[in-house]
């Protein structure tokens, strides 16, 4: 009789490479862009000594490069904004690491706090803004690249924010650490 229970495997089945799959060097997919941005995070000896804060402008840092995705640190100092726009063709998450910012879009204003986390997808329209009183940091990950960066009016700010037609996902899903 043949049954599960007289399956054996001999010998490590860890040890027949040809089996396993290659990890990959670089992130594919949103749940391992959104690793890379906690990876990163996590360890401050990567951007912290990096970091600048300009009163006149926001600063910004592209911290790397991959197939197909940059990484960017930006400081804000209070009462900085990024203005109302989206990000063309790229996808992104960003991740809070000091301090607080507050994102703006048509369903609302919302808080983030150190290690919150924002999945969004192309033409997802927000207003990023340190409301605080200290000073704040958030790394970006876009994928692909950040090739553009559209400027939209409050006037435009509806019709550009609805979800596309040609997908049932939702845009901004928010993911906390």
């Amino acid at each position: 009789m043949n049954s599960d229970s007289d399956l054996q495997i001999a010998g490590d089945i860890l040890e027949v490479p040809h089996l396993l799959q290659a990890p990959r060097e670089h992130p594919s997919t949103v749940a391992e862009f959104v690793g890379l941005a906690r990876s990163i995070a996590a360890d401050r000896s990567q951007w912290e000594h990096l970091v600048q804060y300009d009163a006149t402008s926001r600063w910004y840092h592209r911290l790397r490069t991959g197939p197909g995705y940059e990484v960017w640190l930006l400081s804000w100092v209070p009462g900085q904004g990024s203005g109302l726009h989206d990000h063309g063709p790229s996808s992104g998450v960003f991740t809070v690491l000091e301090g607080a910012l507050t994102e703006r879009t048509e369903r609302g204003t919302r808080a983030w706090g150190v290690g919150t986390q924002q999945v969004f997808a192309p033409g997802y329209v927000h207003e990023v803004v340190n409301d605080s009183l200290e000073p704040a940091i958030s790394l970006h990950v876009y994928y692909p690249g950040l090739t553009e960066m559209p400027m939209h009016t409050h006037a435009t700010r509806c019709a550009a924010s609805r979800p596309q037609e040609h997908g049932s996902r939702e845009q901004g899903d928010v993911v906390s650490a």
